[in-house]
């Protein structure tokens, strides 16, 4: 049986067919789902894609937050579903609360798009396991709310617990604090990143490199092997 990989679009989306694509190239079925529909149209597991979701309006995230769509988000989510939220997507996660913390603007006030190095440093999440702890890998950056924030106590427990996936390296494209890029919750089947994967899973398309397909591709063997 083939594994099926759903995507959400919200008003502003514009990595959604992006990420579909790189569902597919994975080996593993892409199901559109609109942000009005409760139906999750039975799919094993959901990605939440970049773009700027209802214009970023009050902040980042927030008003997707409250979607019909989410709310079926949410409740797999809690009972094990694997979620990746990318970008927008990620600030999405942070205003439903299945992620600690929040996304701010950028340090330097600016929109940054790059290529960016990132360390793996849980290679042990439902999207992380083609990866391996300490392995770097590029794939593309492009935010104006990247700067991950959070107390020092939620801090101190996500990298006591593990849980800071994702790490920039050599250079802190805006501010994230502890130079995190991307998080995970206790469990493990919810990822969070502000860099796109999907924008590097084949040579000729994209950023040219292919270190985005890990995510797509360990989904796919966790579901697979379930």
């Amino acid at each position: 049986m083939t594994a099926r990989i759903g995507v959400v679009t919200f008003p502003g989306t514009l990595d959604d067919r992006d990420t579909q694509r790189a569902v597919r190239i994975a080996g593993a079925e892409a199901v559109p789902l609109w942000h009005r529909d409760k139906d999750l149209k039975q799919v094993d597991a959901v990605v939440l894609p970049g773009g700027f979701s209802y214009g970023d309006y009050l902040r980042a995230g927030a008003i997707s937050r409250f979607s019909p769509v989410m709310e079926s988000v949410i409740a797999g989510a809690k009972t094990g579903m694997p979620v990746l939220g990318i970008c927008n997507g990620f600030q999405v996660l942070t205003e439903a609360h299945l992620l600690p913390g929040a996304m701010l603007q950028n340090d330097r006030m600016r929109f940054v798009c790059r290529e960016q190095k990132l360390r793996v440093e849980n290679a042990g999440t439902a999207w992380t396991t083609e990866f391996t702890a300490g392995q770097e890998i590029r794939i593309p950056l492009k935010n104006m709310d990247g700067r991950y924030t959070a107390d020092e106590r939620t801090l101190d427990a996500l990298e006591a617990e593990g849980r800071v996936v994702f790490r920039y390296v050599d250079t802190n494209p805006n501010g994230s604090l502890r130079d995190i890029a991307g998080v995970t919750n206790e469990a493990g089947n919810v990822v969070g990143l502000m860099p796109h994967p999907e924008h590097a899973v084949e040579p000729l398309v994209g950023s040219g490199g292919t270190d985005g397909l890990g995510f797509f591709t360990s989904i796919l063997r966790k579901l697979v092997s379930a």
